[in-house]
Parts: C-alpha cells; structure tokens; sequence
C-alpha cells in the first residue's frame, strides 16, 4: 500500500469519489484541510487505501465480488438516521455500474447495543427507528440497524459480516469516545492489491 486517502468526516452522508490519498512519504506534511468532507470514499484504483477512523462509530467496508472496486463509510449514529448505509451502497453501485448482490460489506468494532444509550429517543430518531429501541434501557442496537440498512439496500444477508465488539465495553483494547470524550481513534483501512 503506497498510498491511502482520508476524509474530513462530519457525520453525514456525502461520499468522495477518488479522493486524493497523498503517497506516505508525503504525509507528514499533509493537511487535512485538502481532504474532501464527506464520511465515505470509494475507489476502483490498485494500491490506494481509503481509510475511515472511528471511536465508537461503526467503520463500514465494502468491496465487489471482482476485487476490483471498494468503498469506506464512517457510519455514525447520524449515518444510521440518514440511511448512509443504504445510500452509500446505492451510490456506490450506481456510479460504478455494479449491483448491489455482488457487494460484501464488513462492520468493524463499535459501541455496541449494551452501551448505545439514546434518552431522546424520540426528539434524536423518531418512530420508523422504534424497531432497533430497547424502551426500558433507552439503546439502541445500531449493529442490527446497519444490517437491515445494507440489507434493503441489496446486499444479500450472507455477505454482511460484523465484528461484535464493543469499543465502549472494550476501552482497554479500542478508542471510545462514550468511554473518554478525548480518546483517540482507530483506523479502518480498505484497498485493492496493485
């Protein structure tokens, strides 16, 4: 991998095509400033990495059956209200003429639906959303929203894979900003072998 692009992630649902991704001896002079802002980036070029960081959002993977085409989502609780899951498949698939069946999507380490308290449930997300609620802990099972979310949007249950692991509930091994508003991040990184 010589090179890999990173976003300015703002918890929407905008998605770069391309984006610029410095070669590595560049990046320590790099300026985030000259990233996109979007929360998801998708390429069709060998040896550029698309990298997403995330402390207790869900870092969302995807690539077509061929190997020839991968896309990043930053996937936070935002995303999940505006369907970035969905829509970032659609999107994907449509600009690079591909149907979602042959898309493999992996989700990685995130809070889990034992830390994702939402008290505003109603004011935050709204009834359409209620499926997901546990009422009497007020949280939310964003793992299994992601999955129904990738699941209309075509890409077939067996090909949806989930590392259940809680960042918040795993602090000593992952970032979490449910666990410390200062943490750091991880990174996620997807690219396909020049």
């Amino acid at each position: 991998l010589d090179a890999w692009a990173e976003i300015r992630q703002v918890h929407g649902d905008a998605l770069a095509d391309e984006p610029p991704a410095p070669p590595a001896a560049a990046l320590p002079d790099y300026r985030m400033e000259a990233s996109p802002e979007a929360d998801g980036m998708l390429t069709s070029t060998p040896g550029r990495g698309l990298l997403i960081k995330t402390a207790d959002c869900q870092p969302v993977l995807l690539a077509h059956r061929s190997g020839r085409h991968v896309a990043a989502l930053h996937v936070g609780w935002r995303g999940n209200r505006c369907d970035f899951p969905g829509s970032g498949v659609r999107r994907f698939c449509a600009l690079r003429g591909l149907d979602p069946a042959d898309i493999f999507a992996v989700r990685g380490p995130s809070l889990g639906p034992a830390r994702a308290e939402f008290v505003n449930f109603a004011q935050e997300w709204g009834e359409s959303f209620r499926p997901w609620l546990d009422a009497a802990s007020m949280r939310m099972d964003l793992w299994s929203l992601t999955r129904s979310q990738l699941e209309r949007a075509g890409v077939p249950p067996r090909q949806i894979f989930g590392l259940d692991i809680c960042t918040s509930l795993n602090a000593d091994r992952f970032f979490s900003h449910r666990h410390d508003p200062r943490s750091g991040r991880q990174a996620s990184i997807i690219w396909i072998e020049a």
